[in-house]
C-alpha cells in the first residue's frame, strides 16, 4: 500500500483516520468499527462493502 495514499484516506463515515492491516488486506477504522478492503491494491472505501470489526479487533488497535 502506497504511503502517500495512506496519508491522504479516511474513514469515509467519520473523516477519521485509518490503520493498514497488510495481513488481511485491509483499512481498519476505530471510530466506526470497520474494515474496509484492499482489493487488488485497491481500497474500496464503500461502507456497504466493509465488514464489522469486532470487539476483540478493537482491543487490538488500542
Amino acid at each position: 500500500m502506497d504511503k502517500y495514499l495512506l496519508d491522504i484516506l479516511v474513514d469515509p463515515i467519520t473523516k477519521g483516520p485509518l490503520i493498514y492491516d497488510k495481513k488481511n488486506q485491509e483499512l481498519l477504522s476505530r471510530a466506526s468499527r470497520l474494515a474496509y478492503p484492499i482489493r487488488d491494491g485497491i481500497p474500496v472505501m464503500l461502507p456497504e462493502e466493509a465488514r464489522e470489526l469486532s470487539s476483540e479487533e478493537i482491543e487490538q488497535l488500542n
